[in-house]
Protein backbone atom coordinates (compact mmCIF):
# COMPACT_ATOMS: atom_id res chain seq x y z
CA UNK A 1 0.00 0.00 0.00
CA UNK A 2 1.15 3.48 -0.98
CA UNK A 3 1.97 5.88 1.95
CA UNK A 4 -0.19 8.91 2.10
CA UNK A 5 1.38 11.84 1.67
CA UNK A 6 0.08 14.88 3.64
CA UNK A 7 0.56 18.69 3.15
CA UNK A 8 3.11 20.24 6.76
CA UNK A 9 4.45 23.14 7.37
CA UNK A 10 8.31 23.09 8.85
CA UNK A 11 9.67 26.18 10.65
CA UNK A 12 12.87 27.60 10.66
CA UNK A 13 15.19 26.57 13.97
CA UNK A 14 14.90 29.09 16.60
CA UNK A 15 18.30 28.31 17.76
CA UNK A 16 21.63 28.09 16.07
CA UNK A 17 20.50 29.66 12.97
CA UNK A 18 23.94 29.94 11.45
CA UNK A 19 24.35 25.87 10.92
CA UNK A 20 21.57 26.68 8.04
CA UNK A 21 23.78 29.53 6.41
CA UNK A 22 26.51 27.92 6.46
CA UNK A 23 24.51 24.66 4.69
CA UNK A 24 22.67 26.83 2.00
CA UNK A 25 26.66 28.51 1.19
CA UNK A 26 27.66 24.41 1.25
CA UNK A 27 24.42 24.15 -1.18
CA UNK A 28 25.61 26.67 -3.91
CA UNK A 29 27.88 23.72 -5.69
CA UNK A 30 26.01 22.70 -9.14
CA UNK A 31 25.95 18.52 -7.77
CA UNK A 32 25.10 16.86 -4.49
CA UNK A 33 25.29 13.50 -3.13
CA UNK A 34 23.36 12.36 -0.46
CA UNK A 35 26.06 10.25 2.27
CA UNK A 36 23.80 7.59 4.39
CA UNK A 37 24.74 6.88 7.87
CA UNK A 38 26.23 3.37 6.39
CA UNK A 39 28.21 5.51 4.40
CA UNK A 40 26.71 5.24 1.01
CA UNK A 41 26.37 7.87 -1.44
CA UNK A 42 23.45 8.14 -3.74
CA UNK A 43 23.19 11.31 -6.07
CA UNK A 44 20.53 13.36 -5.82
CA UNK A 45 18.42 14.24 -9.18
CA UNK A 46 18.39 17.99 -9.86
CA UNK A 47 14.74 18.64 -9.01
CA UNK A 48 15.45 17.33 -5.85
CA UNK A 49 19.02 19.29 -5.29
CA UNK A 50 16.76 22.74 -6.61
CA UNK A 51 14.18 21.60 -3.74
CA UNK A 52 16.55 20.70 -0.88
CA UNK A 53 18.54 23.95 -1.34
CA UNK A 54 15.58 26.56 -1.63
CA UNK A 55 14.51 24.95 1.38
CA UNK A 56 17.19 25.74 3.07
CA UNK A 57 17.83 29.18 1.53
CA UNK A 58 14.15 29.95 2.93
CA UNK A 59 14.21 28.77 6.14
CA UNK A 60 17.94 29.97 6.20
CA UNK A 61 16.14 33.26 6.24
CA UNK A 62 13.60 32.18 9.00
CA UNK A 63 11.01 31.65 7.09
CA UNK A 64 8.44 28.40 7.26
CA UNK A 65 8.24 25.86 4.74
CA UNK A 66 4.79 24.28 3.45
CA UNK A 67 5.84 20.77 1.75
CA UNK A 68 2.03 19.92 -0.23
CA UNK A 69 2.47 16.95 -2.63
CA UNK A 70 0.23 16.95 -5.59
CA UNK A 71 -0.55 14.35 -8.21
CA UNK A 72 0.49 15.82 -11.47
CA UNK A 73 -2.92 14.92 -12.99
CA UNK A 74 -5.41 17.30 -11.16
CA UNK A 75 -9.51 17.82 -10.73
CA UNK A 76 -10.35 20.87 -12.43
CA UNK A 77 -10.93 22.16 -8.35
CA UNK A 78 -7.64 21.16 -7.69
CA UNK A 79 -6.22 22.85 -10.56
CA UNK A 80 -8.15 26.24 -9.64
CA UNK A 81 -6.90 25.96 -5.80
CA UNK A 82 -3.50 25.99 -6.81
CA UNK A 83 -4.26 28.97 -9.16
CA UNK A 84 -6.07 30.75 -6.77
CA UNK A 85 -9.13 31.39 -9.16
CA UNK A 86 -12.70 29.81 -8.92
CA UNK A 87 -13.34 26.68 -10.45
CA UNK A 88 -15.65 28.44 -13.08
CA UNK A 89 -12.48 30.72 -14.07
CA UNK A 90 -10.36 27.47 -14.75
CA UNK A 91 -12.88 26.34 -16.74
CA UNK A 92 -13.50 28.96 -18.98
CA UNK A 93 -9.47 29.25 -19.21
CA UNK A 94 -9.45 25.42 -20.50
CA UNK A 95 -12.14 26.10 -22.74
CA UNK A 96 -10.63 29.27 -24.19
CA UNK A 97 -7.69 26.98 -24.94
CA UNK A 98 -5.16 28.67 -22.48
CA UNK A 99 -4.51 25.48 -20.50
CA UNK A 100 -4.97 22.07 -22.27
CA UNK A 101 -6.66 19.23 -20.92
CA UNK A 102 -8.14 15.90 -21.69
CA UNK A 103 -11.19 14.47 -20.80
CA UNK A 104 -11.82 11.03 -18.82
CA UNK A 105 -15.47 10.69 -19.63
CA UNK A 106 -17.38 13.36 -18.24
CA UNK A 107 -14.40 15.02 -16.47
CA UNK A 108 -11.79 17.55 -17.53
CA UNK A 109 -8.38 16.28 -16.20
CA UNK A 110 -5.40 19.09 -16.22
CA UNK A 111 -1.42 17.80 -15.78
CA UNK A 112 0.49 19.61 -13.43
CA UNK A 113 2.61 20.78 -15.96
CA UNK A 114 0.53 22.50 -18.06
CA UNK A 115 -0.63 24.55 -15.02
CA UNK A 116 2.81 25.65 -14.06
CA UNK A 117 3.43 26.50 -17.59
CA UNK A 118 -0.15 29.08 -17.84
CA UNK A 119 0.92 30.49 -14.15
CA UNK A 120 4.41 31.22 -15.28
CA UNK A 121 2.88 32.42 -18.38
CA UNK A 122 0.44 34.78 -17.09
CA UNK A 123 3.03 35.96 -14.33
CA UNK A 124 4.98 36.91 -17.26
CA UNK A 125 2.31 38.43 -19.37
CA UNK A 126 1.71 40.76 -16.19
CA UNK A 127 4.72 42.01 -15.67
CA UNK A 128 5.39 42.66 -19.12
CA UNK A 129 1.64 44.82 -19.14
CA UNK A 130 2.92 46.93 -15.91
CA UNK A 131 6.21 47.44 -17.36
CA UNK A 132 4.53 48.91 -20.65
CA UNK A 133 2.20 51.16 -18.19
CA UNK A 134 4.84 52.44 -16.08
CA UNK A 135 6.65 53.16 -19.73
CA UNK A 136 3.52 54.98 -21.07
CA UNK A 137 3.11 57.27 -17.67
CA UNK A 138 6.54 58.01 -17.58
CA UNK A 139 6.71 59.19 -21.11
CA UNK A 140 3.44 61.24 -20.74
CA UNK A 141 3.69 62.48 -17.70
CA UNK A 142 0.67 60.95 -16.57
CA UNK A 143 2.43 59.37 -13.09
CA UNK A 144 2.81 62.71 -11.56
CA UNK A 145 -0.75 62.96 -11.09
CA UNK A 146 -0.97 59.67 -9.52
CA UNK A 147 0.97 60.96 -6.54
CA UNK A 148 -1.28 64.14 -6.33
CA UNK A 149 -4.82 63.92 -3.45
CA UNK A 150 -7.75 63.88 -4.64
CA UNK A 151 -10.47 64.89 -2.66
CA UNK A 152 -13.27 63.38 -2.77
CA UNK A 153 -15.28 65.65 -0.80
Amino acid sequence: MAAVLESHTVLPPTKDASELASLATALQTSAATLVGPDGTHTPLPEEVYRVLRSVVDAMSQGLAITIAPHNTQLTTQEAADLLGISRPTLVRLLEDGEISFQLRGRHRRVMLADVVAYQERARTERRATLDEMTRTASADSTDDTADEFIQTR
